[in-house]
């Protein structure tokens, strides 16, 4: 089944569950990537899965809730050498298995499991990446497979989760050279875009993002468009790999899969490009497809309003496991099962972004909350006075911000009021 509107790969056996906190950001008061420690700020699923009903868990891939684990090399931003000891790992995350790649460089040093699989294989991560793309048999996106693989072959405690988290689709645009040659950067479509844009983002100057506003130029955008689609495509022959290894071992039927993602990306829409506090729908309306043969209804597409919180409850009932009533989320169950009905689940769902991205202006990092209903979207730039507010149904490209009309002035305190209301 797959919900058209999401908020955050999982794979998981005889039921799981997402594997990242289960609460807003200004609850667990941590919203960015590098943490040196992370157990004290809220229980990891796969920790209440093990503990309350037996659960085999396993990590491949990122976990950016422990961003600086055991990095020993210096980084990028001049501040010596940071050692970290193994205890800063989550102490207790849950996973028996923690195969951790924090990125596709060869910057991490030797506790880089992906790096470490490369050179299993005879190859060099650095020096592939300074000759060119990585081959195919030699990229993250592979060696997460190739984990996950491994992972369902066993020997495993039943039952059991793996959380399967690829770098890709993200910067810095570089998949395999055979795979990119199966897009046309001439054929890809253009961004949303009009002029009004550089505007509207010179007024927003302020609030954290990766790139400044600017127009679109067909010689660079659309070799860059085609290298996300070709690692989309990379994404998409590796997850077929893992779903045959769970047909070849009998365990398709009695598997649930997830599959999602964090965030978006601009890719040139209001002449933007990468992430940062921003809440477009290229950004926040990510991927959420559910599979379950027997028990998710197939071949059903819902436009109900979800969040990615909502699906730590969800699976936390599947798995026979209390829901705690602080969780922020709503089961999806009933929708998936055919319960409920297919496109209602939500009044408005809600997106936050504290402070996530370090882009070298000290102490200062921008904070955002955006709430989004059926037919309208507020953004509140927190201690900014600046804010959007679209009209979905009538401008659903996001071009015309009526933050500023008086006409809409009950509606932007209704919908502001929402805030504090999930806070």
């Amino acid at each position: 089944m797959c919900l058209r509107y999401g908020f955050s790969e999982r794979v998981l056996s005889k039921p799981g569950v997402y594997a990242q906190p289960v609460q807003f950001p200004d609850r667990h008061v941590s919203g960015h990537n590098d943490n040196d420690r992370w157990s004290e700020c809220a229980d990891l699923l796969p920790r209440l899965l093990r503990d309350g009903t037996g659960y085999d868990c396993g990590l491949v891939g990122k976990l950016h809730l422990a961003g600086a684990y055991q990095r020993e090399v210096p980084d990028s931003r001049g501040h010596g050498v940071r050692v970290f000891a193994p205890e800063v790992r989550p102490s207790d995350d849950g996973y028996r298995v923690f195969r951790w790649s924090h990125s596709p460089f060869d910057d991490w040093g030797r506790r880089h499991a992906y790096a470490n699989w490369v050179r299993d294989r005879g190859f060099d991560l650095r020096e592939l990446r300074r000759c060119g793309p990585i081959p195919a048999e030699c990229h993250q996106t592979t060696f997460c497979a190739d984990v996950a693989i491994e992972f369902v072959a066993g020997p495993l405690h039943s039952p059991w989760l793996v959380s399967m988290n690829p770098f890709d689709p993200h910067p810095p645009f570089d998949p395999p050279s055979d795979y990119l040659s199966h897009f046309d950067p001439a054929a890809m479509p253009g961004p949303v875009f009009r002029t009004s844009d550089l505007d509207a983002q010179a007024g927003l100057a302020e609030v954290d993002f990766q790139s400044a506003a600017q127009l679109p130029d067909p010689a660079t955008d659309g070799p860059r468009k085609a290298a996300y689609h070709a690692m989309i495509e990379l994404i998409d022959e590796n997850i077929g790999r893992v779903i045959k290894a769970l047909e070849d071992s009998g365990q398709r039927d009695r598997t649930l899969i997830i599959f999602m993602s964090d965030h978006g990306d601009m890719l040139g829409d209001h002449g933007l490009w990468g992430k940062g506090c921003r809440f477009y729908e290229g950004l926040i309306r990510v991927p959420l497809v559910v599979s379950w043969p027997g028990h998710v209804r197939e071949g059903v597409v819902s436009d109900a309003l979800v969040e990615l919180t909502d699906l730590a409850p969800t699976l936390m009932e599947v798995a026979g496991l209390a829901v705690p009533a602080e969780l922020p989320g709503r089961s999806l169950w009933p929708l998936l099962t055919g319960r409920e009905p297919t496109h209602s689940h939500r009044e408005f769902v809600r997106c936050d972004y504290h402070g996530a991205l370090d882009l070298g202006r000290g102490p200062r990092h921008s904070h955002g909350t955006m709430i989004r209903t059926a037919g309208w979207k507020l953004v509140q730039y927190h201690g900014s006075g600046l804010g959007e507010l679209f009209d979905l149904e009538q401008d659903p490209m996001e071009f015309d911000n009526r933050w500023d009309d008086s006409a809409s002035a009950n509606l932007r305190r209704h919908m502001a009021g929402l805030i504090s209301e999930v806070s």
